[in-house]
């Protein structure tokens, strides 16, 4: 079976050197491209295609990557792709990723798309738990992520549970608080709603600057033994080399940064790390396999030459690089700008269109209110008129009742003198005629009063009602004069308007030698000062997050890295405390460096 598999292995690579051609597939943390790599081609040639495709030119940054066996391997640049140990199918799968981490991303990422490729990875190494990040700053974290994929915070636009697809915490920290999906979205929410006013790019640098103080960022590790056969872990860095314990990732034992190191060399399986202080013991230890060692010396090698660039000045390329990136964010700020001045614009004219018509509101209800009014004073004239009139026949009826007793007084009078007795009544009722008369006299002059009192009032009602048409004719005229437009609404220019207000077992080895150290170590210094200046503003939102979701933790549901992190917390000990220690007494040197062809 073995030779059975041998012979179909050799007779795939004798087809694929008689073959002009070969396909390769390249995943990138968004999509996925497929190449025509002509056989001839080196790792450069199909590197430098990639890095064309995406417009990257900042490419020192990383590597393509490939599986082999139970490890992984970065392609050879200098080496033909099919000579190196590549997967024998085709199309030959390589993962385009950062190999090497910068020290500080705000001022070593250039481009706006080395920013984004570095944040999509470093995004998904903490949702994978490759880098082990605090609940706390895995809130914020997810908060900078969320900007840069939906944008500024619109409360109108994302409502409660826009989030429930999303993918934005490690299982481990969700698992380790007694909070819904609901609540953890809120404060996630909460966090997002605060970063109004960044763009995208700088909510991904926001992230990539907290991402890089995790302990286990840009740390590629790698199992050891030294000479005792104790098991270790091997971390290598942008800062330098770091000796972890297997069950701590997240604080080293030792650190051996850059600038201390005089010589890193391996014979076989056994490495050597000879500080620059050379009364300081060496160390040595073994790794399991020779192919491990090539990718640990490729790595210190990368980062060892990454780490003096930082340090000389830039070179032309990078120069014109940072001159087009000011004024590509020069031009962004300038459109940024533009456009916030014509969302205020839009703002302030339809903060205007409502004011305009919550006045055609206002102004149709003072009509119908008016309108109302005048039919009520209507009424009241009509019913006026009415009392007037009834009051006038009344008076009239009672004139006419005072008439005839007059006339029976004088037809009484003129019988009276029939006789004494039939005087003396007629006396008696002269005079109860007289009384009844003088009464209705009485009562015709005060119907007569009333009846001219009631003229008045409608002659008041009638004035009243002439007001009330002539209030709403000046309405009705307002009311016209708006709708069709004839002004502007006040301190709004009219240009300002809106048109739509609806809208294989070699010694190799490489030596570093002594140059300017103090300058070096004071500009370590002075970089570590203003990182922690940074910092301070960040260190208090993390605590404020922390000590809101404090009381919902489950102690029990720790993990060991947890843990770790706490006590490095409470004792004020990480990575970068160590680099401090050992850089008081450091020494720095430029390096070169002697490599055997591998």
């Amino acid at each position: 079976m073995a030779s059975a598999l041998a012979a179909k292995m050799g007779f795939n690579s004798l087809l694929r050197k008689q073959a002009k051609n070969f396909n390769v597939r390249i995943c990138t943390m968004e999509s996925d491209m497929e190449f025509s790599c002509e056989v001839k081609w080196k790792g450069k040639d199909l590197f430098d295609l990639v890095c064309r495709t995406l417009g990257l030119r900042e490419t020192w940054f990383f590597g393509l990557q490939y599986n082999i066996k139970d490890t992984f391997a970065w392609l050879k640049m200098e080496k033909r792709v099919l000579d190196q140990e590549v997967p024998k199918e085709e199309p030959i799968t390589f993962y385009f990723l950062a190999k090497f981490y910068p020290e500080n991303a705000e001022e070593e990422l250039v481009q706006d798309i080395t920013q984004h490729l570095f944040f999509l990875q470093v995004k998904k190494k903490i949702l994978e738990e490759e880098i082990h990040c605090p609940p706390e700053a895995s809130v914020l974290l997810a908060s900078y992520a969320v900007h840069a994929k939906y944008g500024e915070y619109d409360p109108n636009v994302h409502k409660p549970g826009f989030l429930a697809e999303e993918e934005l915490l490690p299982k481990r920290v969700i698992n380790l608080y007694q909070m819904t999906a609901e609540m953890w979205e809120e404060r996630i929410t909460a966090c997002y709603a605060e970063h109004r006013g960044r763009t995208r790019d700088e909510a991904e640098m926001e992230y990539l600057k907290i991402a890089q103080d995790l302990d286990m960022y840009g740390v590629n590790y790698f199992l050891i033994r030294n000479k005792k056969g104790t098991d270790l872990l091997l971390g290598v860095d942008a800062l330098g080399l770091h000796i972890y314990e297997p069950d701590n990732r997240l604080t080293p034992k030792c650190s051996f940064p850059w600038n201390e190191i005089r010589n890193i060399s391996y014979s076989d399986k056994e490495f050597t790390i000879k500080p620059l202080d050379k009364k300081t013991n060496v160390f040595k230890f073994n790794s399991s396999r020779l192919r491990v060692n090539k990718l640990i010396l490729q790595l210190c090698i990368g980062n060892h030459d990454l780490f003096m660039r930082r340090r000389r000045v830039d070179s032309l390329e990078v120069q014109q690089m940072k001159a087009q990136a000011r004024e590509e964010r020069a031009r962004k700020q300038v459109e940024r700008q533009r456009l916030q001045r014509e969302k205020q614009l839009r703002e302030e004219a339809e903060r205007a269109r409502d004011e305009l018509e919550r006045r055609l509101i206002q102004l149709q209800d003072e009509a119908h209110m008016a309108n109302e009014a005048l039919l009520r004073s209507e009424q009241t004239a009509d019913l006026l008129a009415e009392k007037a009139q009834i009051a006038e026949e009344e008076a009239k009826l009672l004139a006419q009742k005072a008439a005839e007793a007059e006339t029976e007084m004088q037809r009484i009078k003129v019988t009276a003198i029939r006789g004494q007795e039939e005087r003396r009544l007629m006396e008696q009722k002269m005079l109860e005629a007289e009384m009844l008369a003088l009464k209705m006299a009485e009562e015709s002059e005060r119907r007569a009063k009333e009846a001219e009192q009631l003229k008045q009032d409608l002659q008041e009602a009638r004035e009243s009602e002439r007001r009330a048409k002539h209030k709403l004719l000046e309405i009705t005229s307002r009311d016209v004069y708006t709708s069709n437009g004839a002004a502007s609404p006040p301190g709004l220019p009219a240009d300002s308007m809106p048109p739509d207000l609806n809208y294989s077992r070699e010694n190799l080895s490489f030596d570093f030698k002594d140059t300017d150290m103090k300058r070096l170590s004071m500009e370590i210094e002075k970089e570590k000062v203003e990182y922690m200046e940074k910092s301070k503003h960040l260190q208090e939102q993390l605590n404020e997050l922390k000590t809101e979701i404090e009381s919902l933790k489950l102690k029990e549901r720790e993990t060991p890295l947890d843990i770790i992190h706490n006590q490095n917390t409470e004792q004020g000990t990480s990575k970068h405390s160590n680099f401090k220690k050992v850089s008081a007494s450091s020494v720095t040197c430029m390096v070169t460096y002697c490599i055997c062809t591998l």
